[in-house]
């Protein structure tokens, strides 16, 4: 009953796309304080991630982001599933220099995303989670140079991430 039992539980974890390193316990996280809200208003095209459970599947990821007059930021956020466009939309509040919490519609709590850097043209926004399982690389464009993409990785590995289980998404 053991066996079967471990083999239940090794076929769970197997089927999870990203589990966050044990090396990264205790490495700082890397933030980027100067990231405004205005900096991030717009369409962003995510090009590359540590997907999140809840984003299986997804390809054609987008997230919108637009500052409202109180200094929050609204948010929707799509991808498409099988051909069925899925959309979540909510907002996100600084709570400190490069930290925001993102409350979604119909999730009863709120996430930690916290910028860990923008390109110096502020083309490209790697975004990461104080557990580092999940972590994105947004574009303002669907597709990304070599070197950018490079550049976010490197980005990731030294807060903590495993650069290797970075995947690109698909358009």
């Amino acid at each position: 009953m053991k066996a079967v039992a471990l083999l239940a539980l090794l076929a769970l974890v197997a089927c999870e796309r990203h589990v966050p390193s044990q090396r990264w316990l205790g490495a700082p996280l890397f933030l980027d304080p100067a990231v405004q809200p205005v900096d991030l208003a717009g369409r962003w095209y995510e090009v590359a991630s540590y997907p999140a459970p809840f984003q299986r599947g997804c390809t054609g990821t987008t997230a919108d982001y637009q500052p409202l007059p109180d200094g929050r930021i609204a948010l929707t956020n799509r991808c498409r599933v099988g051909g069925t466009l899925r959309e979540i939309s909510g907002t996100a509040q600084v709570v400190a220099p490069g930290k925001l919490t993102v409350d979604l519609r119909g999730v009863p709590f709120g996430g930690d995303y916290w910028i860990l850097g923008q390109s110096r043209d502020g083309r490209t926004l790697v975004v990461g989670t104080p557990t580092r399982i999940a972590g994105w690389v947004l574009h303002r464009d669907p597709k990304i140079a070599p070197e950018e993409l490079r550049a976010a990785r490197d980005l990731f590995e030294r807060s903590g991430y495993d650069a290797a289980a970075l995947e690109r998404t698909r358009p």
